[in-house]
């Protein structure tokens, strides 16, 4: 029997070309049909995750090495590297090359298919299919791989949105427009990547101009509110006036795309459910203080894939052995991540859900400024992507031992 594996992004990909070199069969099932569809994701990353070789460098779109924050007050502040500190990534090319990746290694891939249910029986799963013109099919599968993202179309119809007590599952939204610039543009934006904050900008979030090749730019505007119940703010009309005070607005938009984040703060849901085992931002590995998924998706498919495989290639199939690997999955990706992880999470939540009025952009002012007197680009490149917060000392304890956010 195969593995079937919903949804072709990052960690869905990922997974399907590991199994499939280590002998596994396997079926990755993806919605879409062109790796450039709605292909959202500002795709920033630090220098590290090249050289880590999690990241194929063909998708690199371009290298960084400095920081701009234009904040509350409009005011400009920036941190400049002699070195390149990370790369904004063609998000359509990465999805191309991993799509690439694991047809080459084997793997059977539908396109414009979605699994409608899964069904769990003895030793197996029951999956049935839909595809393109009506078609549908049903197949049995050993396991079935949630990598559908945000939406968790599988293993959330199998538990509760508030996973255990109060880890809720913090929900918000993101659009990003691809411009066409010129070298002028291009120099003005430079090798650095610019976020504006504060209420002026966007309430309960932030937005963000990027480089790429070709004199392209990566701007979009990204919000996560502390009811997601209430109507979203309009993220459209935010991007709108933000490209005007850029003066960026009679651009040619090359694509528009948008989509969900969704992360709980300490990961407390189930990450196997029956014969569902969840992967990527399907079991909370998108970052709530940054936003960022690309990596973390990256490492759960690669701390999965040798668990799954081992279970696979054991003789005792029984999904209740206590002996399976499958069982560490959870403890193992955590300690991967690390206790940054909850903390980045904790502050996340308190700084997105706090963004708003005028205190709330006074105690930023306050942050900011004192950022750019003491602390340099590499600092902050540590901050925002290792979660290196030792050097703020009391300030976060409150959040390490769980008494806010």
């Amino acid at each position: 029997m195969t593995v079937l594996v919903a949804g072709a992004g990052p960690a869905g990909s990922r997974l399907a070309e590991r199994l499939a070199q280590a002998g596994i069969e396997v079926t990755l099932v993806e919605r879409l049909l062109t790796p450039n569809q709605n292909a959202f994701s500002s795709a920033a990353l630090p220098i590290n995750s090249i050289a880590e070789n999690l990241i194929p460098s063909e998708s690199i779109s371009t290298y960084w090495n400095g920081w701009q924050i234009l904040g509350p007050d409009s005011t400009k502040y920036q941190w400049t590297s002699s070195n390149n500190l990370g790369v904004v990534l063609d998000f359509g090319k990465l999805r191309e090359i991993l799509w690439s990746k694991a047809l080459d290694s084997g793997v059977e891939f539908l396109l414009g298919w979605t699994v409608k249910s899964v069904k769990t029986l003895s030793g197996f799963a029951e999956v049935e299919l839909f595809g393109p013109n009506g078609a549908s099919q049903k197949r049995k599968v050993k396991w079935v791989v949630d990598a559908t993202g945000q939406s968790r179309s599988l293993i959330n119809s199998k538990y509760e949105s508030k996973p255990i007590g109060k880890d809720n599952i913090f929900r918000g939204s993101g659009i990003e427009w691809i411009l066409q610039g010129d070298s002028q543009s291009s120099n003005h934006w430079g090798k650095q990547l610019t976020f504006f904050l504060g209420t002026r900008w966007i309430s309960h979030g932030y937005g963000w101009i990027f480089p790429m090749s070709n004199d392209q730019l990566k701007v979009g505007v990204c919000r996560l509110p502390p009811n997601s119940t209430k109507p979203l703010f309009n993220n459209q009309i935010a991007l709108n006036q933000l490209l005007k005070s850029q003066g960026l607005n009679n651009f040619k938009i090359i694509d528009r795309h948008g989509g969900m984040v969704a992360s709980s703060i300490k990961r407390a849901e189930p990450h196997i459910f029956g014969r569902i085992i969840g992967v990527g931002d399907a079991v909370s590995t998108a970052n709530l203080l940054g936003g960022e998924g690309i990596r973390f998706a990256l490492l759960s498919a690669e701390t999965l894939a040798p668990l799954l495989t081992e279970d696979l290639l054991s003789i005792n199939q029984n999904i209740y052995n206590a002996n399976s690997p499958l069982k560490n999955y959870k403890k193992i990706l955590s300690k991967k991540l690390g206790w940054r992880w909850i903390v980045s999470n904790r502050l996340g939540k308190k700084t997105w859900w706090g963004l708003s009025g005028s205190k709330a952009d006074e105690r930023l002012l306050k942050l900011i400024k004192g950022l750019s007197e003491k602390v340099s680009a590499e600092e902050i490149s540590a901050l925002l992507f290792d979660y290196r917060f030792e050097r703020y000392g009391i300030r976060i304890l409150p959040y390490l031992f769980g008494l806010r956010g």
